[in-house]
């Protein structure tokens, strides 16, 4: 059951990538063809600011991300024997290297972690974390964490969110340039088709960011999945990490620290938002409790 979980969250995120580079492809498409009646070169243009926007947010910093959240690293066994031996032995069991670490003044129990590579990462606990959870329950916590990292999440977090920056780049600029720019076709039947199909482009650029941003949401929900089952698989104890979510989700203080731009990294939902729909940047946390239950 575990094993065919974590197979079907991994297809499913790759459907989810596969489906989400070629929607860039397509605004990008649509982004000329509004003003020129062709849409190579906007497929170009997609495909070079993507990669451009994704090369300078994987170079960024992780200690960027630490202040953010006034995270404040250990570099030591002495500071934190319990955090430190945790987060050793299970980046073992995991065969990746030991992670930085970092921890967080803040009385709302959570976790996250970053770093674009196994070699990069970094995890950062709430002090409330460390005070709440038991052993075992933070064992969970930190190996789903660990989880991220070995599964390349974060890199594919910054993917996806260059990626939206790209679709919402094109369409405002997109939208910007209709108001200067017309073409005309050569013959009625051309025109009848291409003004149906320049119609269908321009409402693609007006909805484009919404839909990119459900699209990098859903590959967000569905890597808490997979890291929830990496992490069983790594402990085997999915009982600790469903009990370690059902007291950090009913815990009502938000992170003080957190921000909506780091908000998707957290374990749970650190802004401790009230409704849940599809612009939530983590799944329910009674379905991943589910899941867990019934590893």
């Amino acid at each position: 059951m575990l094993y065919r979980q974590i197979e079907r969250n991994k297809r499913l995120t790759i459907v989810i990538v596969a489906g989400f580079i070629l929607f860039v492809l397509l605004v990008g498409a649509a982004f000329t063809y509004i003003q020129t009646g062709e849409y190579y070169s906007g497929m170009v243009i997609a495909a070079v600011l993507g990669l451009g926007y994704t090369l300078m947010m994987i170079f960024s910093s992780t200690n960027i991300v630490m202040k953010m959240n006034h995270a404040h690293e250990i570099k030591s066994t002495n500071q934190n024997p319990f955090l430190w031996n945790t987060v050793e032995g299970l980046s073992l069991a995991a065969q990746i290297p030991m992670p930085r670490i970092f921890i967080i003044k803040d009385a709302s129990p959570n976790a996250f972690a970053t770093g674009t590579s196994p070699d990069k990462g970094a995890v950062a606990v709430t002090t409330g974390l460390l005070e709440r959870l038991n052993r075992e329950e933070l064992e969970g916590v930190i190996a789903h964490e660990i989880a991220h990292i070995k599964n390349y999440d974060i890199r594919l977090a910054t993917i996806a969110i260059a990626l939206v920056s790209v679709v919402a780049l094109l369409s405002d600029f997109g939208s910007r340039m209709l108001y200067y720019t017309r073409h005309s076709r050569r013959n009625s039947k051309d025109n009848n088709a291409g003004a149906i199909i320049q119609l269908l482009a321009i409402i693609l650029l007006i909805f484009a960011p919404i839909i990119a941003t459900l699209i990098r949401l859903a590959i967000s929900r569905n890597r808490e999945y997979l890291a929830d089952a990496s992490a069983a698989d790594l402990t085997r104890n999915p009982y600790a990490l469903a009990s370690a979510l059902e007291k950090i989700t009913s815990s009502s203080a938000p992170v003080k620290e957190a921000s909506s731009t780091s908000a998707p990294l957290y374990f749970a939902d650190p802004l401790k938002k009230k409704t849940k729909n599809l612009f939530s940047t983590h799944p329910p946390a009674q379905e991943r409790i589910h899941r867990l239950k019934n590893m």
